[in-house]
């Protein structure tokens, strides 16, 4: 079954791993050895989660980088779907062997 609405992972990683540790964006940073306009993008939404964020998201607080991959993976997919009917496409038909 299909989730129509599923969370960004960088909103994931900010309510459930930096807040609920208490820590700011700048220590988490630090803890993960990114720069801060770096993760605060990611936990904006505003950019992807990569597979070596995710690895070191990994490392520092224990949380799997396939299930973070995942999150990433099922959000693209929800965003692309959202554009299908923008994407205009005849399904290919192979010619006839003659």
């Amino acid at each position: 079954m299909r989730r129509l609405n599923p969370v960004h992972p960088g909103r994931f990683l900010r309510t459930e791993i930096i807040e609920a540790h208490g820590l700011s964006v700048t220590e988490a940073a630090r803890i993960l050895r990114v720069s801060r306009p770096t993760l605060s993008s990611l936990l904006n939404a505003k950019s992807d989660l990569s597979g070596e964020m995710s690895l070191r998201f990994e490392k520092a607080f224990g949380v799997e980088m396939e299930t973070l991959m995942r999150m990433q993976n099922s959000y693209d997919i929800a965003q692309t779907r959202s554009r299908e009917k923008e994407i205009r496409l005849e399904r290919y038909k192979p010619r006839s062997a003659a």
